[in-house]
């Protein structure tokens, strides 16, 4: 698979995908980013610090966040893109659910779409991402689903409509990357189930993306706010290298950056 520039048969070991959220409520870095100044100097950093992708999202998705309509998620994402692609920044992931931001998005020079409804939530996004080519995170939101009980049965289900819909858009397989969805719609204990058994996702033949950074699960484990959940978060990215995830998206850069180089040659000397 290819991202932009980015080759993944030329790095050994996880992605490290670094988010950029221009947003003012963010869970635990809104407002930071906000201003189009702020959010190039982010995202060079990311660079910097030896990330490998940058995920840049316009709307907070933590729970009971407020709507924001397509046009003010443009206001907000589109000035980022533009000037981190003109200062020739690592490939750009956009992480929305609307069809019309993510061509936007892509028009200005995204390289992927990150849709954390799976592509459920917008009729139009699997259009948008078929006719462009590019490659798309479905993410496995549960918040969107009756729930049966098992959650293993309900992220098949999900997966499977999701690729049904891409599918019939003319996504190529190879160019779809799966994110089980740690916290959305989920009890903790399910999160955690997921994250012992993420092997399990490889039955589908795809890359997975494992996004656990600072969510509830670990910082109400610490008994710590959630920008203090980086020792948490690094277990998670290590657990994450054993179970196959192929890019990890996180807060932290520089510290995740690490902990996956030092997990990986783990995994590859065993």
């Amino acid at each position: 698979m290819r991202i932009g520039s980015l080759d993944f048969d030329k790095i050994q070991g996880p992605h490290i995908m670094g988010i950029l959220n221009t947003t003012p409520d963010s869970f635990s870095d809104g407002g930071r980013f906000l201003l189009p100044e702020a959010a190039l100097e982010r995202g060079l950093a990311i660079a910097r610090e030896g990330g490998h992708l940058i995920d840049i999202g316009g709307e907070s998705t933590r729970p009971g966040a407020s709507y924001v309509d397509a046009e003010e998620e443009m206001r907000r994402i589109l000035p980022a893109i533009r000037s981190l692609k003109a200062a020739g920044s690592l490939p750009i992931s956009v992480d929305t659910y609307k069809a019309s931001v993510a061509a936007a998005a892509l028009e200005a020079g995204a390289d992927m779409i990150n849709d954390v409804t799976g592509l459920w939530g917008d009729p139009d996004m699997a259009r948008v991402v078929g006719e462009s080519g590019v490659p798309v995170c479905i993410m496995m939101n549960r918040r969107l689903m009756e729930p049966t009980g098992d959650i293993f049965k309900d992220l098949d289900g999900f997966f499977r409509k999701s690729l049904d819909l891409a599918e019939k858009a003319g996504i190529r397989e190879d160019s779809i990357i799966l994110d089980p969805g740690i916290g959305f719609g989920l009890e903790a204990r399910e999160s955690f189930q997921i994250l012992h058994h993420l092997e399990r996702l490889r039955e589908y033949g795809m890359p997975i993306l494992l996004g656990a950074s600072r969510k509830r699960i670990i910082w109400q484990t610490l008994g710590v706010r959630p920008e203090e959940a980086l020792a948490g978060t690094l277990a998670t990215t290590a657990l994450g290298v054993f179970k196959g995830a192929d890019i990890i998206r996180v807060h932290d850069v520089a510290e995740n950056v690490k902990c996956a180089l030092v997990a990986n040659e783990i995994w590859k000397n065993q």
